[in-house]
């Protein structure tokens, strides 16, 4: 397989460089976290130091990851952040390590520049796709560790290989992991077809908030600070969630807004190929993907809905 090329800084800045702090985004997913292990991993087998950090819990269902690792404690010398658009989403970490990141390696095309050094490929269907290129460019030896952490990210950042994102390069990087150990079908299993009983439930409330709007067109969700106690699950739940209204017949934009810790209310867009998610959520402050977006509103989950959807309506539809 003929690989891209990684530009010569990229992987000449991580060669100098030790005791590296690595930074996932807040509510991490399995291609910040995939990203994160995976470059952890490859670091350490180059005789660094280095150990992976985020905000947020990391769902049970990503223990296959960081299974094996030990923990590192040292003082930073080197931050790297991945599959970070913009500073914000570092979570609560964002205070303390934004204006600290010397690198972000990322695939939002929408991403608001932040650290000192940024590489983003926004043709790359997931962070994992770029961080395979980086590991190989600094001839890191690809063992089962490293190709399940990619494989996870690849995976689940395309929706299990379904989503338009995915490109004929995206199958072969997700062949040769697979040639390298990766265990395709229990991690496929374990990201979409396994589910607690706990995440069923917060699902049943999820689907008790649904609404219609723009003549079928636009479906919503809503997900409060008492539907995650009351079904005793927390933000990583929502992964299965957020894909749910776009899986409705007839729906062209589907949102999951969220009630947030902050007293902010969290959108998170998911279109069909009609129309721009990351557009969408860029006018009210956020980024991401043509067919994923997201973005945070500093009002009440009610309020905040009918913005988005006042929009959606008046000026996309």
């Amino acid at each position: 397989m003929k690989h891209r090329k990684i530009s010569k800084w990229v992987y000449n800045i991580l060669e100098k460089s030790d005791n590296i702090l690595l930074l996932c985004h807040a509510h991490p997913d399995g291609d910040t976290l995939g990203s994160g292990f995976a470059l952890l991993r490859a670091l350490r087998q180059l005789g660094k130091r280095a150990r992976l950090l985020n905000a947020d819990s990391i769902n049970e269902k990503y223990s296959h990851l960081y299974e094996g690792l030990s923990e590192d404690d040292f003082e930073e010398e080197f931050i790297v952040s991945v599959d970070v658009a913009e500073k914000k989403l570092l979570g609560d970490l964002m205070e303390k390590y934004a204006d600290k990141v010397d690198l972000s390696v990322d695939h939002h095309g929408t991403g608001k520049l932040f650290a000192k050094n940024t590489y983003c490929e926004s043709e790359s269907a997931s962070a994992c796709e770029i961080l395979y290129e980086i590991i190989k460019a600094l001839g890191v030896k690809i063992d089962k560790g490293i190709a399940d952490c990619i494989y996870t990210g690849c995976s689940t950042d395309t929706g299990c290989f379904k989503y338009s994102n995915v490109t004929a390069r995206t199958h072969r990087i997700a062949a040769e992991l697979i040639e390298y150990g990766a265990d395709h079908s229990k991690i496929n299993e374990k990201m979409f077809d396994t589910k607690s009983m706990n995440s069923i439930m917060l699902e049943r409330m999820c689907y008790e908030t649904l609404e219609s709007f723009g003549d079928g067109k636009v479906a919503v969700i809503t997900v409060t600070k008492e539907m995650l106690r009351k079904s005793g699950t927390d933000k990583s739940a929502l992964d299965a969630i957020k894909p749910i209204t776009r899986q409705i017949e007839g729906v062209e934009i589907g949102l999951t807004v969220k009630e947030e810790d902050n007293g902010a209310a969290g959108i998170s867009i998911r279109t069909s190929e009609n129309y721009d998610a990351s557009a969408i959520c860029a006018h009210f402050g956020g980024g991401g993907h043509i067919r994923a977006g997201g973005c945070e509103i500093k009002d009440t989950t009610e309020n905040a809905k009918e913005k988005v959807i006042d929009y959606i309506i008046n000026n996309v539809l």
